[in-house]
Order: structure tokens, then C-alpha cells, then sequence
């Protein structure tokens, strides 16, 4: 008799759906049964009965989604419903992205633990949080003793669970590192079987050079490479996804196990003081303030960032809008060049880059969303075989600030525009890519497939009505078309409406291969 063999009682039978397994393969008809958090029985279980049981017929049943790329770090406390992702089908996810995360491992999956959220959890640890922990805003080579320390944080978060080491090196205190400093702490990371995840240096005018080096880094750490939100950014860049693709696949052939993940917008989210020369920060807030209050420093600052303007072929900052600015949330969802009118100045490089320096100073964070790529670009990297989707967001508060469309529509969006309507990858295509491909990448083994014995996360939706209907005009809005969402067994979503379960747990990594 086959495991999970039919003489059982069941909690719940999800019967007479069409089953996208998760390995790419073609849909098949078949009920899945589930008891006590798990998958028991895949097939005919029509003379059987349970305690729940959902009518599928006419609907996909999948695995349910992984989103590697987020960064819920306060928020899943706060809203440990995480109804926005919940609601566009994702059950697990990564976070500690971009070189952003707890630095005490052991104590965050506590706090996760205590809280009890929606959200199955993972976890990277984040160079720049390391880095600051050791060498505050410092721009400088660490000493022997501050990369031991640095090291030594990162192996011991890989023992208390962190899936990798993530990096953002557009971000202060990560863009101060050499790549030197970053292979030691991949290596500290490859040694327990961790993944490096990258937001890489650069995305516009030196992508190239920047894949090279996440690709080189994990070429020398011998470990795996997750190149984070793919892109190539600004009109003079448009078209050179043909060639970072091309690396990508070249690495891949010279056996280096490298992937990438996307979000399918044109316009990327972060923080506005990316805008400003990184050297600004050195040295923290204090020393940022001193910067900003002398006159021939700040004159030098815009000096800059209107020649940073200049070479993206921008003739102002109407490409940049404002998310979320906490002083005033009127300036929410305007863009900079709105926000320069609003106070008075001319439409000019160097007078917007004093509004921007001026928000930037007024507040540690003001979150941006940038339209600066191209749909072809999109298209092309959609369309790559190793390219995971990701939200690149956090856990967002209903009806608050403009955040990024992604945080509700990302997975809806793909499954909806580019497989229903578009027809750039089939549907089974997609969900590989939402479900095996991420669980292999991050060693979480008993997700991304609907196989028996596997935990239960399964997603049921509507291929014909699926989709996302958030905006960048509006957008808090949930996507449509999911049935149900059913994390570790329980129905965490049912038609579209949470039911407030919260039945998530922490996801450590599992059959790891340690690196000599």
C-alpha cells in the first residue's frame, strides 16, 4: 500500500481540481488530501470522506507560492496577517534582503515563533546590518579583527537558520565594501550550505561589472548565486538584458549555479537617498546633517547628483515618486518634480536635487518607486528559464502611504498578464518558477510541490479570472481570482477574504551541503 494510502480519515480534501504540481509539468486531474499539516494522498479519494472539504472542479490546485525576495523585518509583528501577500497566493517567504536584516538569528525566529504570523518564514543575514554592527557607517576597509567579527556574526546566524548571506551594495554601508570583504563573509555563509543573494552594485551604466562581481563572488565562496530583482535601469541601459542574461547563462555553463528573481513592473521601489553620492552617509546621521549644513558641501552634492541626472539622459526627477514620506503625507504619491513646484522652485536639475536633499534630511527614510525600465526588458527576463518572481516588499498596512503595486499584485500579475493574456510562459512554466525552483534554491525541501508527504501549502485559483488589480494610482488593492490559500493545512484565505488564521512557521534549511 502507497504512502498515505487510502484507508484514512482526512482533515481536508481538496477534490476534482486540475493539479499544477510545481515541476513544470502538464496539469492532471486528481484530489489532494491533507492531514495534520500535510499532504497524505495524491488521486481518486471520491469514496472518501473529511472534515473540510473544497469543491475545486473548474480551478488550478498548486503549490503554494514562495516569495524570495521580501523584507517584512517589524511588520510581521505588526501585522502578522501579512493579508497582502496571503491574498496573491503566497504561503512562504524570504526575507532579509538587500543586506538588510536581524542580525540575531536565534532571536528574531523567536519573536516569530511567539508572534505566530500567516507566513511561513526564512531568513537571509544581511552584510550591511552586519557590517554596521561592527563598523557603524564606517567608509573604510575593515581591519583583520573587524572581518573576523563580521565572519564570525555570519556563521553564527547560519547555525541558528539563515538560508544565506544577502548583500545590497547600492546601500550604505554595503556600497563602502570591497569584493574582497564580501567573498569572506560568503565563504563564513558557504561553509553551513548558504545561498549569496545579491542586490548587486550597480543596474544601470555598470550592470555588467556588477553581475560579474556577484557572479565571481560565489564562484570564489563555491556557492550559489541569487542575483536579486533582475533589471536594467534607465533609457540608456534599455536593451542590455540580452547581454546580462548572457552572463548569467555562460556561468551556468561554466557550473555555476547561478539564479535570478523579478518583479514584472517597470518601475523599482527603494529609498530616496540612493539619489544622493553614497560618500554623503559616511559616517552616520550626524555626519550627514554636518554635510547637508555646509555650503560648499551640499553645493558639491548637487553638483553631482545633477551630473548623475545628466548621464541617465534625465532632464528632471518626474521619474521618481514618493511612496511613503512620513513629515507629510501629502507628498505621498507626487512625484519630485511636483514636490520642487509645491515649494516654490523652477524645474531645473540643481533645485530639485535641493528638495530631494532637503526631504532626505528631514527624515532617515523616505521610500521612492522609480520608473526607470523598459517592458522589453521585462519581457525578455521574464521569459528566462532560471528567474524566479519576487515582490522586492514588505508587509503593508491597508490603505496606508503609496507603496509599490508589487506588495499586492505580483504573483496575480504574472499568473494573470503575462501567462493568460500575453502568453509569454504557460501557466505550469509559472508556477515552477513560484514553487520547486525557489524551495531547491533555498533548501526548503518540503515545499514548492504538491507531493505526498510534502507540507501542506496549496493554492487554489481561477486561471481565467486571476490577476492583479493594484495600481501605481491605486494601490491597495488585493488581487482576484484565489479560491483558497491553505498554509501547513489550514485555510488561511477562502474567496478572496482572510480568515485571520495564522498558522505560518519558521522555515530553516535543510540537507545542506557543506562547503570544505
Amino acid at each position: 500500500m502507497a504512502y498515505g494510502a487510502q484507508a484514512q480519515s482526512y482533515d481536508m480534501i481538496i477534490r476534482n481540481g486540475r493539479v499544477v504540481d510545481g515541476t513544470g509539468n502538464p496539469w492532471y486531474y486528481a484530489d489532494v488530501g491533507v492531514k495534520e499539516g500535510k499532504i497524505l494522498f495524491i488521486g481518486n479519494l471520491s469514496s472518501e470522506k473529511a472534515s473540510r472539504d473544497i469543491d475545486a472542479k473548474g480551478l488550478i490546485v498548486a503549490p503554494g507560492f514562495i516569495d524570495v525576495h521580501t523584507h517584512i523585518e517589524g511588520n510581521e509583528v505588526r501585522l502578522p496577517t501579512a493579508g497582502n501577500f496571503i491574498l496573491d497566493g503566497v504561503t512562504s517567504v524570504v526575507t532579509g534582503n538587500c543586506g538588510s536584516s536581524n542580525t540575531d538569528i536565534a532571536d528574531y525566529f523567536r519573536k516569530i515563533d511567539s508572534v505566530k504570523v500567516s507566513l511561513n518564514i526564512a531568513t537571509l543575514i544581511g552584510h550591511n546590518s552586519v557590517r554596521r554592527a561592527v563598523m557603524g557607517e564606517s567608509q573604510r576597509e575593515p581591519t583583520a579583527e573587524e572581518q573576523q567579527r563580521m565572519e564570525a556574526l555570519v556563521e553564527q546566524g547560519m547555525r541558528d537558520g539563515a538560508v544565506g548571506i544577502s548583500t545590497g551594495l547600492i546601500y550604505v554601508p554595503g556600497t563602502y565594501a570591497n569584493t574582497e570583504e564580501v567573498v569572506g563573509l560568503a565563504r563564513a555563509s558557504a561553509k553551513h550550505g548558504g545561498v549569496y543573494a545579491s542586490h548587486i552594485r550597480n543596474e544601470g551604466d555598470h550592470v555588467t561589472e556588477a553581475v560579474d562581481e556577484a557572479i565571481a563572488i560565489g564562484e570564489q565562496a563555491k556557492m550559489p548565486v541569487q542575483i536579486s530583482h533582475f533589471k536594467v535601469t534607465y533609457k540608456p541601459n534599455w536593451g542590455r538584458s540580452v547581454h546580462t542574461l548572457q552572463q548569467v547563462e555562460q556561468a551556468r555553463l561554466r557550473g555555476i549555479e547561478v539564479t535570478i528573481d523579478q518583479y514584472p513592473y517597470v518601475a523599482s521601489s527603494t529609498t530616496l537617498s540612493t539619489q544622493v553620492p553614497s560618500w554623503v552617509f559616511s559616517g552616520g546621521w550626524d555626519s550627514l546633517q554636518w554635510r547637508l549644513n555646509d555650503a560648499r558641501t551640499r553645493s558639491r552634492i548637487k553638483q553631482e547628483m545633477a551630473d548623475d541626472l545628466k548621464r541617465k539622459k534625465l532632464k528632471d526627477y518626474s521619474y521618481a515618486m514618493i511612496a511613503r514620506y512620513a513629515p507629510d503625507s501629502s507628498y505621498n504619491g507626487k512625484t519630485i518634480s511636483e514636490v520642487n513646484k509645491l515649494r516654490g522652485r523652477k524645474t531645473k536639475p540643481q533645485q530639485e536635487a535641493e528638495t530631494i536633499l532637503e526631504l532626505v534630511g528631514s527624515t532617515e527614510r523616505v521610500q521612492m518607486v522609480y520608473f526607470s525600465m523598459d517592458e522589453t526588458d521585462l519581457r525578455r527576463i521574464l521569459q528566462y528559464p532560471f528567474n524566479m518572481f519576487a515582490s522586492d516588499a514588505g508587509i503593508n498596512r491597508y490603505g496606508t502611504g503609496m507603496p509599490h503595486p508589487r506588495a499586492y499584485g505580483t504573483n496575480a500579475r504574472v499568473l494573470g498578464n503575462y501567462v493568460r493574456e500575453q502568453k509569454i510562459i504557460r501557466l505550469e512554466e509559472a508556477v515552477r518558477r513560484m514553487t520547486s525552483l525557489p524551495a531547491t534554491k533555498f533548501n526548503l525541501r518540503d515545499r514548492g510541490l504538491l507531493r505526498e508527504g510534502m507540507a501542506a501549502d496549496i493554492v487554489v485559483f481561477d486561471e481565467h479570472t486571476v490577476g492583479d488589480r493594484a495600481t501605481f494610482e491605486k494601490p491597495h488593492a488585493y488581487s482576484q481570482g484565489f479560491a483558497y490559500v491553505i498554509v501547513n493545512g489550514a485555510v488561511t484565505a477562502e474567496r478572496g477574504v482572510h480568515t485571520g488564521v495564522r498558522n505560518g512557521i519558521v522555515l530553516r534549511p535543510q540537507q545542506r551541503q557543506v562547503t570544505e
